[in-house]
């Protein structure tokens, strides 16, 4: 199996189910009266669902060739919605958008998300993705910020009643957010702190944490499926948070095997 094929139509299939979503999630947000953006959400969730589809088709057997290509057809497009994204977050900022339903940090939120996707593509056909060590820290930097977001949204987007959960969600934002502190900390003392036991003690805090996260996702998730608990999270918004926070113990999990299997943390990273 060609490493570089496998790991770009992994990547396409994940993200481009999550950018299709982000469609979704700001178009509802948008009033009635913004026919434009509104179109303009229903094109990209359009778009994303047709490369969903084509990633899918592809097998890990397909030439390389014709995945570096798809992977540049892809990163346009998630450029394209990144810049949809931020001119969105540009409008509310800027007040002329007056009772729309997205909150600032949640169009920020997605916009980084589409930064991430178009990254990769670009490092995956550049031959430029981090060594291990970095990949380690960058990655939990990155997934640590958007669980975080994600505790803020479902607090948010709680009914108030639902005070034990609300609780619950406060609690899940103050963690992540020295988490993210922590990582960062990390992160500025880099190389001295790229150490096999630092690195492996970081991602087994994270892992502790993530986890009770997932699991409090999927009982929120189940929930609202089950219209038991009071709210206005969309089922999809549900299912989509608690999907993130699989893809991100995932990785922790790739990491781990990494450094117990004594892997050189100068080895560039194929999680």
């Amino acid at each position: 199996m060609n490493a570089f094929v496998a790991r770009s139509l992994e990547e396409i299939r994940f993200w481009s189910r999550i950018m299709k979503e982000h469609s979704l999630f700001l178009k509802l947000g948008f009033r009635c009266e913004d026919t434009q953006l509104i179109q303009e959400a229903n094109a990209f969730y359009a778009l994303f669902e047709q490369i969903e589809a084509k990633a899918h088709a592809y097998q890990a057997n397909t030439a390389p060739e014709t995945i570096r290509q798809f992977n540049i057809e892809v990163y346009t497009a998630a450029s394209h919605i990144w810049v949809f994204k931020r001119k969105v977050l540009g409008l509310i900022l800027s007040c002329k958008l007056p009772g729309a339903n997205n909150f600032p940090l949640l169009v920020d939120h997605t916009s980084r998300e589409a930064n991430y996707f178009r990254n990769r593509l670009a490092q995956l056909n550049n031959g430029q993705l981090e060594p291990l060590a970095d990949a380690i820290i960058d990655e939990n930097v990155f997934f640590l910020k958007i669980m975080a977001d994600h505790a803020k949204f479902i607090g948010h987007l709680l009914d108030p009643s639902e005070r034990k959960l609300v609780e619950q969600s406060r609690e899940f934002s103050h963690d992540f957010d020295q988490l993210l502190w922590q990582a960062q900390d990390l992160s500025s003392m880099r190389p001295q702190s790229q150490t096999r036991p630092l690195l492996g003690q970081f991602l087994d805090q994270n892992r502790v944490s993530v986890a009770s996260l997932r699991d409090f996702k999927k009982t929120a998730r189940d929930l609202i499926n089950a219209c038991r608990i009071k709210s206005i999270i969309h089922p999809l918004l549900a299912d989509h948070v608690y999907r993130e926070a699989e893809r991100f113990l995932a990785i922790i999990d790739m990491f781990e095997n990494s450094l117990k299997g004594n892997a050189p943390l100068n080895q560039v990273a194929w999680h």
